[in-house]
């Protein structure tokens, strides 16, 4: 077993979602999608261009 020592903020974030999705479950599970939202999320993502790294840092202020 890891310690917590060990583990990124990352990680233990992680780790604690699935956790949380284990003992309750997916509230969503099992429900369908409606046609429409289906539809436009389909379209909004095959009307996102790709993004090099060079411009998230220069949007966001990466380190």
């Amino acid at each position: 077993m890891r310690r917590l020592g060990a583990l990124s903020e990352e990680d233990l974030e992680l780790l604690i979602e699935r956790k949380i999705l284990e003992i309750l479950g997916d509230p969503d599970a099992g429900l369908d999608l409606r046609a429409e939202f289906k539809r436009r999320l389909e379209q909004r993502l095959k009307d996102l261009a790709p993004v090099d790294q060079e411009e998230v840092e220069r949007r966001f202020g990466g380190s």
